[in-house]
């Protein structure tokens, strides 16, 4: 994959932890802050994960599947629990399932970057 591949690792990061002390702020100020709270923590659980791939990225093989997995998994996930808080429903059925399972194998992905590493 390219450095612009790399490169959007790190504004997802951004946008990620962006999004986690926002919903973090939601969470607090609602009637009911689980959703919102659920959201806030895999996006501050995962944007780390993400500085840390762009960093990983030249010596670990696994870093731009680890990422697009993190990134598109964390998406789907809070982005389903946030849909949920505001809309009463999700993205689509099984959507927070789908992106929880899309997560775990990211994580899957970066285990496997410690046997796949770069000469």
């Amino acid at each position: 994959m390219t450095s612009s591949t790399r490169s959007l690792t790190l504004l997802a990061a951004g946008l990620m932890g962006f999004a986690g002390v926002a919903t973090a702020a939601a969470a607090s100020h609602g009637a009911d802050p689980r959703l919102m709270a659920g959201a806030s923590a895999m996006c501050l659980a995962h944007a780390p994960a993400l500085v840390a791939l762009y960093a990983a990225w030249p010596t670990m093989r696994t870093a731009p599947a680890a990422a697009l997995l993190l990134t598109l998994g964390t998406a789907l996930f809070a982005g389903d629990l946030v849909f949920r808080h505001w809309s009463g429903h999700g993205f689509f059925p099984m959507s927070a399932p789908t992106g929880g399972v899309t997560t775990m194998l990211g994580w899957l992905a970066v285990a496997a970057g410690a046997f796949l590493r770069r000469g």
